[in-house]
């Protein structure tokens, strides 16, 4: 993903070496389940615990050390007061089978749980469970997410 993303900002690679290594992502998508594509803004420390069922969107921004159990869908949502794909800050780690969609902006040092549907912002340090996804503390990510970058 990181190699394509390199390759389709050169020019004289752009047309030469860009779509063998789009080749070579689409390949690894189908093989391990992980639908990520090179033109989601990812920060550094990127961890994917599992294999398995995972999709972002492309417009997604997502921030450093960023922690993303198997089954997580981030997407986009069509509902007029949140049209659009969410933004997630730095240190934020995502539960297996949880849900994010929309125009939401999700701040620094949250943990989602498992098989939580997030469809509105979420401040800095909260912990969010639950259908539909809301606060139940503001202890953060501070056990979950590594510092990665070292």
């Amino acid at each position: 993903m990181r190699v394509c993303a390199y390759l389709r900002q050169h020019n004289l690679f752009k047309y030469f070496l860009f779509p063998v290594a789009t080749i070579i992502l689409w390949h690894y998508r189908d093989k391990y389940g992980i639908d990520i594509p090179s033109s989601t803004t990812i920060g550094t420390g990127l961890y994917i615990g599992h294999f398995g069922e995972i999709i972002v969107h492309p417009n997604t921004i997502i921030g450093d050390n960023f922690t993303i159990g198997q089954g997580v869908t981030i997407g986009v949502a069509f509902n007029p007061e949140r049209m659009g794909t969410p933004t997630i800050g730095d240190n934020v780690y995502i539960g297996p089978g949880a849900k994010v969609f929309g125009k939401i902006t999700i701040g620094n040092n949250v943990q989602v749980g498992a098989n939580c549907v997030v469809t509105k912002d979420i401040p800095d340090n909260a912990v969010v469970v639950g259908v539909p996804g809301r606060i139940i503390k503001y202890r953060g990510s501070e056990n979950y997410s590594v510092d990665r970058q070292l």
